[in-house]
């Protein structure tokens, strides 16, 4: 079984917020993701001002990737060899360093691309340790049996920060822009802002990680072998568990073809067919945060409905999102937009809980940091590069075809996969059946 936190007692199946470091580590998560959420509108809106240039916010995006693609996997080894809650902590605060850097630059008026560029390498660079860290800490905090419902608030919460954090960042970035500045940079004072609140909510969490107690903090891995050592075997571990193989390929393709598309999208279309500016790209984020929200509520329904076939449900989900997507290539105004955004992140939300409460238990808890890094590798690593691809094909096709190409290929892609009996097998476990 996966170890809980030895400073907590095991809570009772429905009680996880009596453990005080899931607690903890929930309360500064949830105010941490809400800070993001300006982070995330500002950054691909400062891109915009600066350069005008959608192609230059593909190649930000890809800067930030290349780190993290590069570092992903040693950042999963490095988790598998010391506590996930120490690596998170030190993660976080350089990207806060980053976050405090650009909001001075901005609201001081010299911020340049070249500074955007290093800034977001560094934030690249620290995500590849956050992110296989933060997958790795909640098996050491609760008991299988409660993973499922862990994962639930846990994405729920992002959700929730992506209903209210969207909209308030490009309100805040808006009404930034009507005031009087003597700023070069068009909404300078605006994105200051924004970046300011990312950058205080960072905070919260450091604080509640100082605070928070895993297994790893008094049980640290033995490990004999060097960190590229251990990669390999936490590939050739992924690469022998054929269902869960078949997974991380099908999300690398889903990644490279989709993800890198709508990252780039998504900005283009609220600054160039819709009249509400920074606002817009806000409400469609917002929209989609709504539906992946709910979604997050309803993976139980979800699985019960598909008599636990995940990888069905998950091939067949994604088909369905994939035609919502093609289906901006008919929109104009915000509404319709936030509509089919509503749609993606309602399947995405049922999809990603399942998903990743099956991973959570199928896992032993010494491979957790190196498996969790190959798949956020497959989303985090190679979503960004092909959205530098995705703008740069934008000077040479129109939105409309990028959105519809996107679409129709995850459709496509999701069907096809419907023929591969590795994916059809994946179904979900028994919380009992978890590994050690």
């Amino acid at each position: 079984m996966n170890a809980t936190s030895p400073a907590a007692p095991t809570p009772a199946r429905n009680s996880l917020f009596a453990n005080r470091d899931f607690s903890l580590l929930f309360g500064g998560s949830s105010i941490s993701a809400f800070g993001d959420q300006f982070t995330l509108v500002a950054l691909p809106w400062l891109v915009l001002k600066l350069t005008g240039n959608p192609a230059a916010l593909g190649i930000v995006l890809a800067v930030m990737a290349f780190p993290r693609a590069a570092f992903m996997l040693v950042g999963g080894a490095v988790v598998d060899r010391m506590s996930p809650r120490r690596v998170l902590l030190g993660a976080r605060a350089a990207n806060a360093a980053c976050i405090v850097i650009l909001a001075v630059l901005v609201l001081g008026g010299a911020i340049h691309m070249w500074m955007v560029y290093l800034l977001a390498l560094g934030i690249g660079l620290s995500t590849a340790f956050a992110y296989p860290a933060g997958s790795a800490i909640l098996p050491q905090l609760v008991p299988p049996q409660q993973l499922r419902s862990a994962n639930a608030l846990f994405m729920g919460m992002r959700q929730l920060s992506m209903i209210v954090g969207p909209v308030l960042a490009g309100l805040v970035i808006a009404v930034g822009a009507h005031h009087p500045s003597t700023l070069p940079l068009p909404d300078a004072r605006g994105l200051g802002e924004a970046f300011g609140i990312d950058a205080a909510s960072f905070v919260f969490s450091l604080v509640s990680l100082m605070m928070v107690r895993v297994h790893g903090d008094f049980h640290p891995s033995q490990a004999r072998e060097g960190v590229f050592a251990s990669i390999a075997a936490g590939v050739r571990y992924v690469w022998a568990d054929v269902p869960l193989r078949a997974f991380v390929i099908y999300a690398s393709f889903v990644s490279v073809f989709v993800g890198g598309p709508v990252q780039v999208g998504l900005p283009v279309l609220a600054d160039t067919r819709m009249n509400l500016g920074a606002a817009s790209l806000g409400i469609l984020m917002t929209a989609q945060g709504v539906g992946m929200f709910a979604g997050s509520f309803l993976s139980g329904l979800g699985q019960r409905a598909m008599r636990g076939r995940l990888g069905v449900m998950v091939l067949c989900f994604d088909g369905l999102a994939g035609l919502a997507l093609a289906g901006l290539v008919f929109v104009h105004a915000t509404y319709s937009g936030a509509l089919l955004l509503l749609c993606t992140g309602l399947l995405g939300g049922i999809v990603q809980i399942a998903i990743f409460t099956w991973i959570q238990q199928r896992v032993s808890q010494q491979m957790m940091g190196r498996t969790m890094s190959i798949l956020m590798f497959t989303f985090m690593g190679l979503g960004p590069l092909s959205a530098a691809a995705a703008g740069a094909l934008l000077k040479v096709i129109s939105l409309t075809d990028l959105f519809g190409i996107a679409g129709l290929t995850l459709t496509v892609i999701a069907l096809c996969c419907l023929a591969s009996p590795q994916l059809r097998s994946i179904r979900a476990m028994k919380p009992e059946a978890a590994q050690a």
